[in-house]
């Protein structure tokens, strides 16, 4: 997954260090996102369907609250 070159045949310690040090940090981006992806992304989709569905029934039941208390609507063929 790394863009660089390899190191070459002159190449010091130091480029082979950085090369080793940016393929962990690769490998350590992977497992966080594999991580987020396995584990908390479930529960977040868990915990805001469960919100959604509260949510639906706080406002079905205000619904029939504001039905309830308001007067029967007029019938235009009354006389």
């Amino acid at each position: 997954m790394s863009t660089n070159p390899p190191p070459g045949p002159g190449q010091s310690g130091v480029g082979r260090r950085l090369e080793e040090a940016m393929e962990l940090i690769e490998m350590e981006l992977r497992h966080a996102i594999a991580y987020v992806n396995d584990n908390l992304v479930p529960q977040v989709r868990k915990e805001s369907i469960t919100a959604m569905r509260s949510t639906a029934e706080t406002l079905r039941n205000l619904a029939d609250r504001i039905e309830r208390s308001s007067p029967p609507p007029k019938d235009p063929n009354a006389r």
